[in-house]
């Protein structure tokens, strides 16, 4: 039997090396943190969405080539399809 594909965490003080972490395109995730600036609320933003596309949400965006799910995510971000609602007891967008 095959052992399951597991990432593990970079130790505490170390940097992630790009080949620990998922494929995203660069370019998408700088255009994403000029319309989100804070990267936590980014990061949690995109892992949200990620997680609804794994469980069989559509796109809200055309998606002509094949992209990941963190590159959809951005680029739904980056044209406004999904925004932050703030000072709501759960966060929505």
């Amino acid at each position: 039997m095959s052992q399951p594909n597991i990432i593990p965490f970079p130790a505490a003080g170390q940097p992630a090396r790009a080949a620990d972490r998922p494929n995203m395109r660069s370019d998408l995730l700088e255009q994403a943190s000029q319309v989100v600036p804070d990267i936590p609320v980014l990061i949690n933003m995109i892992s949200q969405r990620v997680r609804q596309l794994n469980n069989g949400r559509p796109p809200l965006v055309r998606v002509y080539q094949r992209v990941g799910q963190a590159d959809i995510a951005l680029m739904e971000i980056i044209q406004g399809k999904i925004v932050l609602v703030e000072g709501s007891a759960e966060e929505r967008f």
